[in-house]
């Protein structure tokens, strides 16, 4: 079993799907890369048993048909070290050793037996699947991932909400203090489905995604999904449940409207929240018809600060208060120019929307959830 193939792109590819490797792996073959040669392409595969991340190499040169384990860790190092050169990989699959020669040495290390590497899960005829591209999938994971929950106690608000129907496709995040709702009419299916990606799939895909139009296809079935675009393929354990119905959260009626510069008001909070209880993070916006301060204070540390923002708001003066860190995070993950804060009162959730967005067939909402002012 022997291949020729460029070390950079080699470990470009090696680093892609090392990411799904846990430090903690029940089984040791896990440590270890699947290498698979299919005649002219070099099939690399890692797993941690819940997510397998599965690329195509394209190989200068190659022979004789096989597989083999070999430690992640250590091919990966070694990689590292090689300036830009054509690298021959010499296998011998019984004795399971693995010869690396460059233009100047010979690196030996030992491969493990490919029998060990755990089989992949396949979907039940009846699947769900849907054709996209890669740009759409990639904004729709990374709008959401952020909202997500870390709380194992609620598995359900850990993933990302994924839904298709005839309409639409919908991405949606929460942890019950923020929410992320991002659709796309562009996208539809036959039949409406849903499924939960857990958190670690989708910085998966955040990270390895092109940023361009290729196309990525989408199946899934109750237990599991996967995804394959250009030279990968995504196999992951979807999150079992049923997840809220978030609709039912958004405040339909909401008539004070603040329209602001989001960088200025992004700025400002950042700033700002530097003087806000270390505990509550707190922060206040108090607002007038063109005009926003922002204030906060630590009343234990004597401190405090407020700083106003041009703005328009229509609507009755109000004074809100909200975790300082979720709407610097909420703003960060919008990208618009100018953004719209839609309030009805200082009890009630805030909506956050871009005032223009980037694609004509995509509706962002951002909520997030106020905090009582005292006193």
């Amino acid at each position: 079993m022997n291949f020729i193939v460029s070390s950079s792109l080699m470990l470009q590819h090696l680093q892609a799907v090392s990411r799904v490797i846990s430090s903690k792996n029940t089984l040791p073959i896990l440590d270890n890369f699947l290498f698979q040669l299919k005649g002219n392409e070099l099939v690399v595969t890692a797993s941690d048993l819940e997510t397998t991340l599965i690329t195509h190499i394209q190989l200068d040169s190659a022979s004789e048909e096989g597989e083999v384990a070999i430690e992640a860790k250590r091919i990966t190092s070694i990689l590292k070290e090689f300036p830009e050169q054509p690298l021959t990989f010499n296998i011998d699959k019984d004795a399971l050793t693995v010869d690396i020669v460059s233009e100047n040495g010979k690196f030996s290390i030992m491969g493990q037996n490919s029998a060990d590497f755990p089989q992949l899960p396949e979907l039940k005829k009846g699947n769900h699947s849907v054709t996209l591209s890669s740009d759409v999938l990639l904004v729709g994971v990374s709008k959401a991932l952020f909202a997500a929950s870390n709380d194992e106690l609620r598995p359900v608000m850990t993933g990302i909400n994924i839904e298709l129907s005839s309409d639409h496709m919908t991405f949606v995040a929460s942890d019950a203090h923020k929410l992320v709702r991002y659709r796309r009419t562009d996208v539809k299916a036959d039949e409406t489905a849903s499924f939960i990606l857990p958190q670690k799939p989708a910085g998966l895909l955040k990270n390895i995604l092109p940023k361009d139009n290729s196309a990525v296809t989408l199946k899934f079935d109750q237990k599991n999904a996967v995804i394959e675009f250009s030279s990968y393929k995504l196999i992951c354990r979807l999150v079992e449940g049923n997840y809220p119905n978030y609709e039912a959260v958004i405040p339909k009626d909401n008539p004070n409207k603040l329209t602001i510069d989001r960088l200025d008001f992004y700025n400002s909070l950042r700033r700002v929240s530097v003087f806000s209880n270390q505990a509550s993070n707190l922060i206040k916006l108090s607002l007038t018809a063109n005009q926003l301060t922002v204030s906060a204070q630590d009343i234990d540390f004597s401190i405090s600060a407020h700083e106003r923002v041009k703005c328009q708001f229509e609507g009755d003066d109000m004074e809100i208060g909200f975790k300082s860190l979720f709407l610097i995070e909420i703003l960060a993950n919008l990208s618009s120019a100018d953004v719209v804060m839609n309030l009805s009162d200082p009890t009630r959730a805030g909506i956050l929307v871009p005032l223009e967005t980037e694609s004509e067939h995509e509706d962002v909402l951002m909520l997030l959830m106020p905090m009582m002012i005292n006193g």
